[in-house]
């Protein structure tokens, strides 16, 4: 929002400087970013008479003007611009004039013709992009004034940065009224020109829809003459940023820019019978809005229409049908309320944000749009424009009833921490016209309609704060029972799992909650699968994060193929974060905490180190890694079958005890082709709520270093190829006993030797004992039993 001070001054008296104004809106709240200057770099420009023009000798494109610039003799300036006559006003700078951009003005020749200065275009003002031609002032301008208050170029802008709640400050009315707060002074009120009746032959005003449109005024003026507005209106609109385009479209913008209060003019002749309606769109229909485009309508879109066709999106923008043209001869202006949800949607899903829709988006007060609609008839009369016709149409199906709230003092300064004197709060709730009274316990107030955002108390609390001065509010030292902050045992457990991770070599990334639905076919899931069950977003971003996810490794696979393609394809990724699966329709979603995995390619090579596969065994060793730093019993590992996102015969269910923690393994080859990722590429979930339910063993235990030698034995044994090893070193251990400290397997063959559907498995066996050296006959005592054990339970041979 750009605020002119010459034009805020016509509202309030302001009494210090432009920059000193900003930084008190902006210590109460309504933050300026910046105080622009536009004529700070014009210096020497004067008005003058345009008296001779001729051509130049020497040039074809070039003509020679005496122009009287109010210094005695004419000045002879040359120039290439052809839209001037004899007797117009022009800007005129003589040598030693500063121009905008800091250019100087000197004397010099064309041609041989002597020219002592310029005629200045707009853009040499710097207050448009015209070059074409030089500016025409107003004839009644008397010559040798200068040109900067005349083009408000000795005016400065404020370039606020207000926050979404604060929608009554999107006009400079609004500004005034905080500024009179600032300053204790006086608010001069709008002028406008009243209806003189309710009612306007020949116009009927419906509303079928009075959720979305709360009020509708309705203002016609006749007699319209389509021409520029006057320089004065062009040089406002032009300074806050908004192009000049005619008399009737100007005025509608000025009074959005000073009131706050969105209008739009209709031809009346081209509304059929003068009714309009507002109401939703009809589904399928069309229509084409002024910048030409057709547009889609949904149900959800509110329309000005006629009986016959809709001639304007409510809040966004006009129809083309209706525009207000050089033939127009009778406007109809709109100043209505809109629900300002309704217009948001609108907007975001058609494409077109504008001021209009800005202001009806944050919500603006229902009470103004009289106000407005005779204040624009008022300025059209005054500029010549047009005729207002008596009477106004008002459809007001439910007028705005002011919120009333009780603002204690006491409460007052007890959430400030300082005494704020009674009626310094009273004149402030004053100023900004919530019209206090006094009660009992405090003030009863009530909340004007330009101010949706106070709904409590504590709002209007904040507002005598704001005022009153927090830089007033002394510093003190907290008070007060207080409670240290700590950190729960889940939270330091992730923290725990995260270091860890990250030690082993992983890299920790954060994806979206949102995925698209296809996602679940990339994965190969069926489709009754119950991780289909999704929740979808009533106002998604796009299809692509239309729906909750349910499952967290997806994101890690499309972030593992973004590196891929761009030749990073080493990385091992992991993320701890919630899944969101559906508990029914009047229920909150379950959420879960999920640990994910994935890795691709190869760890790091050196000169005394080779390049390892990220693969099913470096996934594995990490979580083994994970349960052993964290206190965790040994996870199991038990094949994981047919599972549609993972390779047969490469997957495994991670079990801690009877609970099934999650899957991991290779991914499915369909899986890594939907994701275009390497082959070999591997990836587990794991539910994190359940490994936080796991008993854990969270203390340390010292114990003393072994007094006692070891004794090391190897065992291989011929087995079935589908027995899995960790069945045979659950048996080993089983049958070690207590003295068996550690199993390794170092050496696994297939071959000729050990026959077809057989393999060799070598495992290093360590026993200890803490309160003795173990003797070879107590050992292979162990070994038979190992032995047996795996004889009866998987017919195995122990090979010699």
């Amino acid at each position: 929002m750009r605020v002119s001070l010459n034009w805020l001054k016509e509202y309030v008296d302001v009494p210090v400087s432009a920059v000193e104004l900003a930084d008190r809106l902006t210590l109460v709240g309504v933050a300026v970013e910046a105080v622009d200057e536009p004529g700070r770099e014009i210096e020497g420009v004067h008005t003058g008479r345009v008296l001779e023009i001729k051509r130049h000798p020497n040039a074809d494109r070039l003509v020679i003007c005496k122009v009287d610039a109010g210094r005695g003799e004419p000045a002879v300036i040359v120039t290439g611009a052809n839209n001037m006559q004899v007797g117009d006003i022009v800007p005129v700078a003589l040598a030693g004039a500063r121009l905008a951009g800091g250019l100087v003005i000197k004397r010099a020749k064309f041609r041989g013709v002597p020219s002592s200065g310029m005629l200045c275009a707009a853009d040499e003002l710097g207050i448009g992009d015209d070059h074409e031609g030089i500016l025409i002032l107003p004839p009644d301008l008397p010559v040798g004034v200068d040109v900067k208050p005349l083009l408000g170029l000795d005016d400065s802008i404020l370039d606020m940065d207000l926050t979404p709640n604060r929608s009554d400050c999107l006009s400079i009315l609004g500004v005034a009224r905080e500024v009179a707060t600032i300053f204790d002074t006086e608010l001069r009120p709008v002028t406008g020109l009243p209806p003189t009746g309710s009612a306007i032959e020949g116009v009927r005003i419906d509303i079928e829809d009075p959720e979305l449109c709360g009020r509708y005024v309705a203002r016609m003026l006749k007699d319209v003459k389509i021409e520029p507005s006057p320089p004065w209106m062009q040089q406002r609109l032009t300074a806050l940023g908004v192009r000049p385009i005619s008399s009737i479209v100007d005025v509608t913008n000025y009074v959005m820019l000073e009131l706050g209060q969105p209008m739009h003019a209709f031809d009346f002749d081209r509304v059929t019978g003068g009714h309009v309606i507002v109401r939703r769109a009809r589904p399928g229909e069309r229509m084409v809005t002024l910048d030409g485009a057709k547009r889609q309508l949904t149900p959800e879109m509110l329309l000005i229409a006629d009986p016959e066709v809709a001639i304007g999106i409510a809040g966004v923008m006009g129809g083309l049908d209706s525009e207000v043209t050089n033939e127009t001869r009778t406007v109809l202006l709109e100043s209505a309320y809109f629900n300002p949800i309704s217009i948001r949607r609108t907007a975001r899903e058609l494409g077109l944000r504008s001021e209009a829709s800005l202001r009806f988006e944050k919500g603006i007060d229902p009470d103004g749009c009289l106000r407005a609609a005779n204040r624009a008839v008022e300025l059209l009369e005054r500029i010549g424009a047009a005729k207002a016709v008596s009477g106004a149409v008002d459809n007001y199906p439910a007028p705005y009833v002011p919120r009333t709230i009780l603002v204690r003092p006491e409460r007052v300064d007890q959430i400030l921490g300082v005494s704020v004197p009674r009626a310094d709060s009273a004149r402030i709730l004053h100023k900004l016209e919530f019209a206090p009274r006094e009660a009992d316990e405090g003030f009863l107030v009530s909340v004007p309609g330009h101010r949706p955002d106070v709904m409590r108390e504590i709002d209007l609390i904040e507002e005598v704060a704001r005022i009153y001065g927090y830089d007033r509010i002394e510093n003190t030292l907290p008070y007060g029972a207080a409670t240290p902050g700590f950190r729960t045992p889940e939270q330091m457990l992730l923290n725990q799992l995260r270091g860890l991770l990250a030690a082993c070599g992983l890299t920790e990334v954060v994806t979206y909650s949102f995925v698209h639905p296809g996602v679940f076919d990339r994965l190969g899931l069926p489709a009754d699968h119950a991780l289909r069950d999704t929740l979808p977003l009533q106002n998604p971003l796009s299809e692509d994060q239309s729906v909750m996810r349910t499952l967290l490794f997806p994101g890690l696979l499309e972030t593992l193929a973004r590196n891929y393609h761009r030749r990073n394809v080493d990385a091992a990724l992991f993320e701890v974060a919630t899944v969101f699966r559906p508990r029914g329709d009047d229920v909150l979603p379950e959420e879960r905490l999920i640990l994910v995995i994935a890795m691709m390619g190869g760890t790091p090579d050196g000169w005394n180190l080779s390049k390892r596969p990220l693969d099913f065994y470096q996934l594995k060793g990490v979580l083994e890694t994970v349960a052993q730093k964290i206190g965790l019993p040994p996870f199991e590992y038990v094949p994981a079958g047919e599972h549609p996102s993972f390779h047969p015969g490469r997957a495994a269910w991670v079990k801690a005890g009877d609970t099934v923690l999650g899957v991991m393994g290779e991914l499915h080859p369909d899986v890594i082709e939907s994701f275009e990722l390497p082959a070999g590429s591997v990836a587990c979930e794991l539910d994190f709520d359940q490994i936080i339910r796991l008993d854990r063993e969270t203390v340390k235990r010292y114990e003393g270093l072994p007094r006692y030698p070891s004794v090391e034995r190897d065992l291989a044994f011929v087995i079935q190829a589908a027995v899995p090893v960790q069945d045979v070193v659950t048996l080993i251990q089983k049958g070690g006993g207590p003295l068996l400290q550690e199993v390794n397997l170092f050496d696994v063959y297939q071959g000729k030797q050990v026959g077809e559907g057989y393999r060799s498995l070598a495992f290093a066996l360590r026993f200890q004992a803490p309160d003795r050296t173990l003797t070879d006959d107590a050992v292979n005592g162990y070994l038979e039993a190992i032995v047996q054990l795996l004889t009866e339970h998987t017919g195995a041979t122990l090979r010699k």
